[in-house]
């Protein structure tokens, strides 16, 4: 049976689409170009943050039996449009400096890195809105997580890897208080909330294709020999984190099992966590006991925090976003400001 909101999403939805896309071709027409000094040089890390974040953020959200289909279709929607979106807000805060944008390589990476943090957010939300409101929420995410990287670089002179490296905490919180707002919240052992394995399966695919990804993810816009030292960095956190998830998950289960739900929460967190620390290159048993650390918070949140959070705050986070990205993400910025107190000379970071 076809759902409740069937009738209205099919009188929403395309009027909305139709409208946007219209929007946007016009604006295209006016402000922007295409470079005609080609580079390829970013063309291998496009290839791979494409990738991520239509296949693996797009299956990665697909464990739910009842909505698994639906999540990777409401992926391709939502990250499709935001890439568009995106390229019109950065033009939209460089029109008064530079007039019309320039399309490169290096802004599309951007831009896909934008609609990697609205899938972010939209991970928390998924189940309880439908494609007419998770369209209209990346739209508000982009343009606010745009501006921010803007305002970064223009008044306080944030290098261009640090401010997009807060993409994973800006996509968690604000996902995080878009489910609060909406008020939501639901037990905390919903029968819409069930996996089984062939759906479970397909989530895997997804996580697994980010966590082979990740290092190019991390190492984009640095130098070739920086790139060298992260993408190690980055590689040995992650396989630190994806053997204390399975530890944990194994540790919290009565029968000892694993439980691969869990299991896809912490493997990632090493890799966004370390993602913050890139410019401080740390060592590379800096890096695998930051992922030890991650891995070990991710995890457990996604055992405890989550319920706690629906019980205590009535925000129900499907993902378990904020264990995943946010939590990892705020560890990782305590650990590069550690590393630059150790490492300065002077009193200032």
């Amino acid at each position: 049976m076809a759902p409740q909101y069937a009738p209205s999403l099919r009188s929403r939805l395309p009027p909305i689409a139709f409208l946007l896309e219209t929007v946007f071709i016009l604006f295209f027409v006016f402000y922007v170009d295409v470079s005609y000094v080609h580079s390829i040089r970013f063309y291998a890390e496009f290839q791979d943050v494409h990738v991520m974040v239509f296949m693996g953020f797009g299956f990665f959200s697909t464990f739910l039996v009842r909505y698994g289909f639906s999540s990777s279709g409401f992926s391709l929607l939502v990250a499709a449009m935001a890439v568009q979106w995106a390229i019109v807000v950065q033009t939209l805060l460089h029109l008064p400096y530079l007039g019309r944008m320039r399309l490169t390589i290096e802004s599309l990476v951007f831009a896909e890195m934008s609609a990697a943090s609205s899938l972010i957010a939209m991970g928390v939300v998924l189940g309880k809105t439908n494609p007419v409101h998770l369209l209209l929420m990346s739209l508000m995410e982009v343009a606010g997580f745009t501006l921010n990287h803007w305002l970064l670089q223009t008044l306080l002179k944030v290098k261009l890897q640090h401010s997009l490296m807060l993409l994973h905490i800006y996509g968690a919180f604000f996902g995080i208080m878009t489910s609060w707002t909406l008020g939501k919240g639901i037990e905390p052992r919903h029968e819409k909330e069930k996996s089984d394995r062939k759906m479970a399966l397909f989530s895997l695919f997804g996580t697994l294709f980010l966590w082979m990804l990740w290092p190019s993810f991390n190492s984009l816009f640095f130098s070739t020999i920086a790139q060298i030292n992260i993408i190690c960095s980055t590689y040995l956190s992650m396989a630190v984190s994806a053997v204390t998830a399975i530890a944990i998950s194994v540790l919290s289960n009565p029968r000892g099992k694993i439980n691969m739900l869990h299991v896809q929460s912490g493997i990632l967190a090493g890799g966004v966590a370390v993602g913050a620390t890139m410019s401080t290159f740390p060592l590379p048993w800096v890096a695998m006991a930051v992922g030890l650390s991650a891995g070990i918070m991710s995890t457990l949140g996604s055992i405890y925090i989550k319920p706690l959070m629906q019980i205590v705050f009535k925000c129900h986070d499907t993902c378990s976003i904020l264990s995943v990205y946010g939590i990892p993400g705020i560890l990782g910025w305590f650990v590069r400001l550690f590393l630059q107190l150790a490492n300065s000379d002077s009193t200032t970071v």
